[in-house]
């Protein structure tokens, strides 16, 4: 019997402390809200994980705290804590435990759980948009930039820039989701070409739409700045287990993500479509790495 910990994975926790600035942004927006949400995310996530890697001997991986972390800062500020509950269950069991756990799983766990609720339960995740104001104390329902935009109304800047807007809890905030992004690039902890690919084709395929006049498309600069698109391309996107490792691999999966989510943004009925676009990446992942591979032979 080997004693049961977590193992060492210090990428990890260079991802966690550059979540760590995100999650008390999101405390100073909605409070105790989320607190609350965390209280039953992190001990349910990390207990499900003991339980699947005790049984086979092994450790809970550290990778555990990040799922939790990005699933936590994915929801809405009022979703009901047993839908919760149930999404970081099948982030766990479904999206990584089913497939051998850490470094065997396909597909982000955490868009996996977020994902599965959000389609499972629309009611609830489509209408837990909060008045973000100070620790939480303005607590008046609002509609997501995102959603004002796709309805044709227009929508400030600087609201989008400051994060105080509703969304969900770790959207918001731009400016640390961009520091971020140069602290794991610094860092060499998420791969640059991956975010630079997903960002660029973003944006092209956005202003394409734009400068074409399609029905329901959205102006650039306010398309990138709402919904969870700059969260989702540092935090989701870059996950090195189920993204591609070859170097030519990470800029056609970028490139996927980006334009597959201006896309089904546009022209489906889901309203933010980067996690479903990851998810679509993710499919796609090992047999771009294949492709280099045999390109490089």
């Amino acid at each position: 019997m080997i004693k049961i910990g977590f193992q060492k994975q210090p990428m990890m926790r260079k991802v966690l402390v550059s979540l760590v600035p995100v999650f008390l942004f999101a405390l100073y927006l909605y409070g105790l809200k989320v607190l609350f949400l965390g209280l039953v995310i992190f001990p349910l996530g990390i207990g499900l994980e003991y339980l699947f890697e005790s049984g086979k001997q092994k450790k809970i991986s550290e990778a555990i705290w990040i799922t939790c972390a990005l699933y936590l800062l994915s929801l809405p500020p009022d979703v009901p804590l047993w839908i919760a509950a149930i999404g970081i269950a099948f982030a766990v069991i479904v999206g990584k435990e089913i497939y051998g756990g850490f470094g065997h799983n396909p597909f982000n766990p955490a868009i996996v759980g977020r994902l599965f609720v959000y389609i499972t339960f629309p009611n609830y995740m489509t209408t837990g948009w909060l008045k973000p104001g100070m620790f939480g104390i303005d607590a008046a329902t609002a509609a997501t930039p995102l959603s004002l935009l796709r309805q044709g109304n227009t929508y400030d800047i600087l609201p989008l820039l400051t994060g105080m807007r509703a969304g969900a809890l770790g959207e918001s905030g731009v400016i640390l989701i961009l520091l971020a992004a140069v602290y794991l690039i610094a860092t060499k902890t998420a791969s640059w070409r991956i975010m630079l690919s997903t960002l660029g084709s973003f944006l092209i395929t956005t202003l394409c739409l734009d400068l074409l006049q399609v029905p329901k498309a959205f102006d650039t600069l306010p398309a990138l700045l709402s919904g969870s698109f700059l969260f989702v391309t540092v935090f989701m996107a870059t996950d090195p287990v189920s993204a591609p490792k070859k170097p030519g691999a990470q800029w056609f999966y970028g490139i996927l993500i980006g334009s597959c989510g201006v896309l089904i943004r546009t022209f489906s009925l889901f309203t933010e479509g980067t996690s479903f676009a990851v998810l679509i990446a993710n499919t796609f992942a090992l047999l771009f790495d294949q492709f280099f591979k045999k390109r490089e032979k």
